[in-house]
């Protein structure tokens, strides 16, 4: 058995220390699989031990010390499959990515993506109930344990980054010395072990001028204020009961004078007591509050009070609100689950909970919590019943209608009723209660009741398609074959021949079945009355061999005929049969002698000119031979031409034809005599329809006459009057039960009561028939619902506000001013909850629907004897409408102050405000893009409920729209009514309306392709216009625009034959005037005629005959001379026997008619050939024709058509457009209205494409929008001090706005924002005043923090390390005195994370050189300028000035920072390496073609700073720099010493070679001259 894990070796002390127990540990097995019989502890596992040596081989047990012998068993917890439900993985979370110990120690200079690490977590086996870790093996049982440790990723340390400084801040003081700051915030935190953020305060020290006067070193500092505390109750009690003595006087004297008011206000305060009901939910307690006053130096210690000179004192006391947090009840019970039926697919149900209130929060900036709590549930157990489910039914389909697809195609053809082929049918779905034996529940109701509908929204399965294509079976017409022969004048009735009438009767078959059966068909068999009719006749069917007379060889004779007997269908019967009948007598004939006229037999009679022989027609037919070999001398003449013809007449009975005519069946009636068997029969368990009668009428018809007695028709062939008939069965109509009521609206309606209505409804799903019983006429109910309560709406109702409370007296005793009763209080007021109707409600009602609690405290004055006191502003007059007009408001002065001089005073205390009245002046301007293109509404052409893209509604004029914003002077958003605007503009387009495919009509039918048999005939149609927008497209074209249709064309082989005359006589080429007779040709005429049943009739058109099958119009021929043998013509080949192998032979033979001279004999008589395979002997196979092959042995009927389906082309079906929808916004300039259509039928075919766009928008009406907005904060301000603590203020206003995010919006009165909730920023709480700490001169503070930073990720090249984002703000120290540093703060710094952040990168920027310096700093990709984010090593020089500086003529220093001549100077190095001197290079000058002096060679020194005097640029001027601007030689200088050394070689060679002695050549030198061979080496000098 091979183990994996650790092998640990074991010593056992004993016999031999050589040998050991092996024990081999597994870290995933190291034991067996657990046994036992019960689950759970208790089980048992082992493991094998056995004892080995050292050196691996295995020894007995007793070799190894037995105490130290391993355990091989233990006890084990056994795990069974229900266990899966009560232990499981608990997963912890991943711990910090540790480094790995890299091999190498060495850190990369630079980081580029961070260092690999790996992090772990903690993973236990728990019991799920209780949480108490398990043995692993249990969880490992079903399920492997998850990974403990993975790789990650510690990023590259990033710095701290910060913005670039602020400008400098004003000087601290206006004169003398004082600080000026600049400020920075952080832009990004550091992270993963990045360096602290540098200080984000600069300070410089600022001059202004001298101070005149001497600076103050003292300022007042105001403390913040203490815990607002309760009074004590001893003076409480005192007060109240000084307040009790006066108001028990006050009583007293008021009972004394006047008992009725007495009661009256002791009523009203009852009443106002059980009004209140203030003690329910708050206590409003009014308590006090204190703060410090102190005087501070500049260097932040504290002095005494008299060193702060300063008339009036700050306030060290106010009056507060004793803060109480809100208290609720304990959660209610769980309500039942709202779903209280078990089913695992539909959504859980809900349940709730709730708590009250039982003291709401005062002066408390936390709220009350959630009173209602909800979670999801599912009700299990044995008792609870499944769920309903819901399903959709459909209807029956409708009829098959073709009108509708039609009409698609041409409006024209839409209304046409009696249609067939390719239509579309319709049905009704409707939502029903699943019930799983719904079909079978269906079959077993007598009234076939379906379920009842349930409202459509309760089935979410896929919708049922509600359209279909279907197909109506066109007619297809009764095709007879064409009539046969007349018959023989036979008896109306063989077996009882009557009289002497008999009948010619000619018949035809029906090839083709119509629709319907054969009642359709036209008659089949026509009469014509005879004489002398007879039932059976003899048929000659050829002539024996002539016989001459008195047994001469030769001369006149007769020919016997060869008769059968025949009955009047022309069968064989027994020759018995036709003995009353006159037997044909034997016909002369003449055996030619030698040397006699030899002509041919007879040919056939041809067809009968005539059907009928009347006054003016007569039947007649002809037959002919011809000279086959001339007489000699002494001969028998041939006769002449005439006598080569004969002429008989036939067909003599009359043209007057009869036939039975039938009418159409008639209604199938009911037969009372087959009743009781339809009412006893079944099939398959159901009742059959009833059986019933149908009738015709049956007439005698003579054609072209009309009606005649029955007599004239035979009356033995009459068809049937009467036959049986299956009624076709009832079909009830069957209606759905009615479905449920709609529901009234159950709760309370809001303000006005609007007449609801409830209904329901039924539908059809099967329409009757065949009598059935009719539907109902109702299949919508409604009526009216029953009243439901108004509901009630709620209001705070405010109560009178109490007295002004002040602070204690003995708190304010020693403030100056104290002996008088007046100053800043607390007042507070009672409310309570009341409906509209002034009925008392819950407090509950009102937290939910009255809208924000009023205010309980309020701050109050009672005025001092020196406070001037006014009445309430008014309200402002109104305008009169007039631009630029004032409206004003006043106030009065009140009691005691109306006396007072200061309070007279109007510049501090004026009595009238005035305002000017708004201009207003608005103007409209066009806002977002144009809307589609929309048709105007109205009367849809609806088609089976659904819309067909095409018709007149889906294209053509239409408008399209683009909203209008009104502005007033002030550019705030109005309503557009302002502007006399209805919202919109309006611009008319255009909907392109589809144009199809356009092509030609089809031409005529092309010729079949075989003449008879089957073939194909060709149409065609060509291209007149393609389609465009979307219109029906082409079927497939071929590379010249046309489309052809081909279909089968099949003609009988038979109806048109070649007829032959007989052969001419053979025309002799070379003509013996003796003999007359030898080789020559002779011709027969050759005519293409129509076969009918009396034979070819009439001569047609040659093309209608198979061509391959036209006889010879001529042929060679041998006329015998007189002495010569006269053969007849050959007789048809005898029959192959098939197989055709090649073993068998065909023959034919021809009659000797002349004997020849003595000495002459006759040719052979006989003639073989053998049976060659497809040359003269054929296998046969069908070919589905309608002729059968009867010559062939091959009789088998075939169906020769079938019915076959065209698919129209369906156009593609649209719904309707839906309403259009609500505002995407409810203000603003971007809202849309959408409508929508879906495809009900998809294009089929060559049908028309559904359109691209299935949705429109349409902008909406603009509407300004409101919010509540707060305003900016106030500098903070200390009240009568110079620092501290103290407050800061904001109001609030109600703006307009676009309803974009960018927009701040503008102020507009309140009144706009009047039914608007004051939520700012989500938050209910409106805080219009903080507190806030004003620095004294000296303090070194904090400044207010920073706006967050953008979110950032931590990313690498773009790519996001997926660490999340991170924001960042931050707090710069501000210093006041620079003695004070040591009691700064230090800077803040706050992060948190983020969602939506980028990636960005730091790069390092420099602006242009000037001279030898540049500026260099770094910025982000966004760019903003910031410290820090770049990597210094990659930092470039922004300075570039030369160390010693160049102080040599013509020298400047380079940008690789070392000292280089200007151009035309070359460098004179020292030793050292550093710029000696700059010296003059010679310059050389080249003249050019058009230089006169060209021949002149000059070398002059040039000046490079001088203008140089070629002006016309004829030269051109090198300057030789052998060094370079370090002072070292260039590179091409070591070229050119390269180059002149080669030279110099090759100089010395030629002349050594040029010098010399030739050696003499030897002379026995046989080498070949071998070819020249040239290897290229890829050179493209080769």
């Amino acid at each position: 058995m091979q183990m994996r894990g650790k092998i640990r070796l074991m010593l056992w002390r004993g016999l031999h220390d050589d040998f050991v127990i092996a024990q081999f540990l597994d870290l995933e097995c190291p034991w067996g699989r657990c046994m036992g019989d019960e689950c759970g502890p208790g089980g048992i596992q082992t493991r094998a031990v056995w004892c080995a040596h050292v050196e691996g081989w295995t020894t007995l047990p007793t070799n190894c010390k037995q105490p130290e012998r391993p355990d091989n068993q233990q006890s084990c917890f056994r795990v069974c499959d229900w266990h899966k439900e009560l232990y499981d993985w608990q997963i912890g979370s991943w711990n910090q990515c540790r480094p790995v110990l890299s091999r190498s120690h060495e850190k990369p200079l630079e980081c580029v993506r961070g260092e690999e690490g790996i992090q772990t977590r903690d993973i236990t086996c728990i019991q799920k109930s209780n949480g108490v870790p398990a043995e692993d093996v249990i969880c490992e049982y079903f399920e492997p344990k998850p990974r403990q440790e993975q790789g990650c990723l510690i990023p590259c340390r990033q710095d701290c980054i910060v913005a670039e400084f602020a400008p400098w801040s004003e000087c601290s003081k206006t004169c003398g010395n004082g600080l000026q700051h600049r400020t920075r915030h952080v832009v990004a935190p550091p992270q993963f072990g990045g360096s602290a953020c540098p200080n984000l305060t600069e300070f410089q020290i600022c001059q202004s001028s001298p101070c005149t006067a001497e600076e103050s070193l003292y300022s007042l500092n105001v403390g913040p204020w203490s815990a607002c505390s309760v009074p004590h109750s001893r003076q409480i009690r005192q007060t109240r009961k000084k307040g009790k003595n006066k108001d028990k006087e006050k009583d007293r004297e008021k009972a004394v004078r006047d008992p009725e008011a007495h009661e009256l206000i002791k009523k009203k305060r009852n009443r106002n007591r059980q009004n209140r009901q203030e003690n329910k939910y708050w206590d409003i307690q009014i308590g006090y509050q204190t703060r410090q006053v102190t005087c501070t130096h500049r260097n932040g210690k504290t002095a005494a009070l008299s060193f702060c000179k300063q008339d009036k004192l700050p306030i060290t006391f106010q009056s507060c609100v004793i803060t109480k947090e809100c208290q609720v009840s304990e959660w209610s019970e769980w309500t039942p689950c709202s779903k209280t039926c078990f089913d695992m697919t539909t959504p859980k149900g809900n349940r709730t909970r709730s708590r009250t209130i039982k003291q709401l929060p005062i002066g408390s900036e936390s709220e009350c919590p959630q009173l209602e709590e909800t979670e999801q549930c599912v009700s299990q157990g044995d008792g609870v019943a499944p769920c309903i489910t819901y399903g959709w039914r459909t209807t029956e389909w409708t009829e098959c209608r073709v009108d509708p697809l039609l009409s698609q195609q041409d409006k024209r053809r839409g209304n046409q009723t009696a249609l067939c082929g390719g239509g579309i049918q319709t049905r009704e779905m409707y939502c029903v209660q699943a019930n799983e034996n719904l079909l079978s529940y269906l079959n077993t109701l007598k009234e076939k009741e379906a379920s009842r509908p349930v409202d459509r929204r309760l089935c979410t399965g896929p919708l049922p398609s509600t359209s279909q294509l279907c197909h109506i079976p066109c007619p297809t017409e009764c095709e007879t074959s064409a009539w046969s022969a007349w018959g023989p004048c036979t008896y109306e009735s063989c077996d009882d021949p009557q009289a002497k009438k008999g009948f010619k009767l000619r018949k035809r078959r029906i090839t083709n079945e119509p629709t319907g059966g054969t009642g359709n068909c036209p008659h089949l068999l026509e009469a014509i009355p005879c004489e002398e009719p007879s039932c059976y006749n003899w048929r000659i069917m050829g002539l024996e061999e002539c016989i001459p007379d008195n047994e001469k060889p030769c001369g006149p004779g007769t020919q016997v005929p060869v008769v059968i007997c025949v009955n009047s269908d022309g069968e064989e019967v027994d020759r018995q049969l036709c003995r009353d009948a006159i037997y044909p007598v034997p016909v002369v004939c003449e055996a030619p002698c030698p040397k006699d006229c030899v002509l041919s037999v007879w040919s056939a009679w041809s067809s009968c000119s005539h059907t009928c022989s009347g006054k003016t027609t007569e039947g007649k037919q002809m037959r002919a031979r011809s000279i086959l070999a001339y007489a000699g001398e002494g001969g028998i003449q041939c006769p002449n031409s005439s006598a080569l013809q004969e002429a008989r007449s036939c067909n003599e009975h009359s043209c007057t034809v009869y036939h039975w005519q039938t009418g159409p069946w008639g209604q199938c009636i009911e037969d009372t005599s087959v009743s009781a068997f339809n009412s006893s029969a079944s099939w398959n368990g159901e009742a059959t329809c009833s059986v019933g009668m149908q009738t015709r009428k049956v007439i005698c018809v003579r054609v072209n006459v009309g009606q005649v007695g029955p007599k004239k028709c035979p009356e033995s062939l009459r068809p049937e009057t009467v036959r049986p008939c299956l009624l076709p069965c009832r079909k009830d109509c069957i209606v759905t039960p009615f479905s449920d009521w709609t529901l009234c609206p159950s709760s309370c309606q809001e303000g006005n009561f609007i007449h609801c209505k409830q209904s329901r409804h039924r539908v059809i799903i099967q329409l009757p028939a065949n009598g059935g019983r009719e539907c109902p006429d109702s299949l919508f109910e409604e009526k009216e619902c029953e009243a439901s309560p108004v509901c009630y709406s709620y209001r705070w109702k405010t109560h009178k506000w109490r007295r002004c409370q002040l602070v204690p007296w003995y708190v304010r005793q020693d403030s100056p001013g104290a002996h008088e009763t007046c100053g800043p209080g607390l007042q507070a007021r009672a409310i309570t909850c009341r409906r509209q109707d002034g009925g008392q409600a819950d407090i509950s009602e009102c937290l939910k629907y009255a809208g924000p609690l009023p205010s309980l405290t309020q701050m109050c004055q009672i005025p001092c004897q020196d406070d001037c006191q006014f009445t309430n502003w008014s309200k402002f007059s109104s305008c009169n409408g007039d631009c630029g007009g004032v409206r004003t408001r006043k106030r009065t002065l009140v009691g005691k102050s109306k006396k007072r001089d200061k309070c007279k005073n109007s510049q501090l205390y004026p009595l009238i405000e005035n305002q000017f009245c708004p201009c207003d002046k608005y103007s409209a301007q066009p806002v977002g893009n144009w809307s589609d293109c929309i048709l105007p509404e109205g009367k849809m052409e609806v088609l089976l409920g659904m819309k067909v893209q095409g018709d007149v509604k889906e294209c053509g004029q239409g408008y399209r729209y683009q909203a209008m914003a009104c502005y007033d002077q002030n550019n705030r958003l109005v309503e557009t009514s302002r502007c006399n605007s209805h919202g919109y503009i309006e611009e008319a387009c255009i909907i392109p309306c589809p144009s199809d495919c356009k092509l030609s009509e089809w031409s005529n039918w092309s010729r079949c392709s075989k003449s008879c048999g089957s073939g194909v005939k060709v149409r065609s149609k060509w291209l007149r216009e393609k389609p465009y927008n979307g219109g029906r497209p082409c079927p497939k074209l071929d590379h010249v625009n046309q489309v052809y249709e081909v279909v089968p064309c099949h003609s009988d082989c038979s109806q048109y034959i070649w007829v032959t005359e007989p052969w001419s006589v053979c025309k002799v080429t070379n003509v013996d005037l003796k003999e007359n007779c030898g080789e020559g040709v002779q011709t027969r005429k050759v005519r293409c005629m129509l076969n009918t049943a009396d034979g070819p009739s009439d001569t047609v058109e040659d093309y209608l005959c198979d061509p391959e099958e036209m006889p010879l119009g001529a042929r060679k021929c041998t006329l015998p001379c007189p002495e010569d043998c006269v053969m007849s013509e050959w007789g048809s080949w005898s029959r192959c026997s098939l197989p055709c192998n090649g073993s068998s032979v065909r023959e034919r033979s021809a009659e000797s008619l002349r004997q020849p001279n003595d000495g002459k004999s006759c040719p052979t008589s006989t003639e073989t050939e053998i049976c060659t395979l497809n040359k003269n002997c054929y296998h046969y196979d069908y070919n589905v024709t309608d002729s059968p092959c009867p010559n062939l042995g091959l009789e088998k009927t075939w169906q020769m058509n079938t019915s076959c389906v065209v698919e129209c082309p369906v156009n593609c079906q649209l719904s309707d457009w839906s309403p259009w929808s609500e505002c995407s916004q409810t203000c603003g300039l971007t809202g849309k209205m959408i409508r929508r259509r879906t495809i009900n039928q998809p294009f089929q075919g060559d049908g028309r494409p559904c359109p691209p766009q299935m949705e429109q928008f349409k902008p909406c009406p603009v509407k300004p929008c409101y919010r509540w907005q707060y305003g900016q904060w106030s500098a903070c301000r200390v009240e009568d001090a110079q620092c501290g603590e103290g407050t800061r203020v904001r109001n609030i206003s109600c703006v307009v706005f676009d309803g974009s995010i960018e927009d701040v919006g503008k102020a507009v009165d309140e009144e706009f924002c009047g039914e608007i909730e004051p939520i700012i920023d989500g938050n209910k709480k409106i805080i219009l005043e903080e507190t806030c700490t004003v620095p004294c001169p000296g303090d070194c503070y904090l400044r207010e923090w920073s706006e967050w930073s953008l979110c950032q990720l931590t990313c690498v090249n773009g790519e996001d390390l997926g660490f999340g984002g991170i924001q960042v703000r931050s707090r710069a120290v501000i210093i006041q005195e620079l003695e004070n540093q040591h009691l700064c703060p230090e800077q803040a710094l706050e992060t948190r994370p983020c969602n939506d952040g980028q990636c960005y990168e730091y790069k390092w920027m420099a602006s242009p050189w000037k001279g030898s310096s540049r500026t260099v700093w770094c910025q982000r990709s966004d760019g903003l300028n910031v410290t820090g984010g770049c990597l210094v090593m990659r930092q470039p020089d922004a300075d570039r000035s030369c160390n010693p500086p160049c102080s040599q003529p013509h020298a400047y220093c380079s940008e690789t920072r070392t000292c280089s001549c200007e151009d035309g100077y070359t460098e004179v190095m020292s030793s050292d390496g550093t710029l000696e001197q700059c010296t003059l290079i010679p310059v050389v000058v080249i003249p050019t073609m058009e230089d006169k002096k060209g021949d002149v060679k000059t070398s002059r020194a040039v000046n490079p700073t001088q203008p140089s005097s070629n002006q016309s640029g004829r030269g051109r001027t090198w300057f030789l720099q052998p060094f370079g601007p370090d002072g070292r030689l260039k590179t091409w200088v070591y070229g050119v010493a390269a180059g002149a050394f080669v030279l110099l070689i090759f100089i010395v060679s030629m002349i050594y070679l040029a010098c010399k002695k030739p050696k003499k050549p030897q002379r026995r030198q046989n080498n070949r001259l071998k070819p020249l061979t040239l290897a290229y080496d890829g050179d493209a000098d080769m």
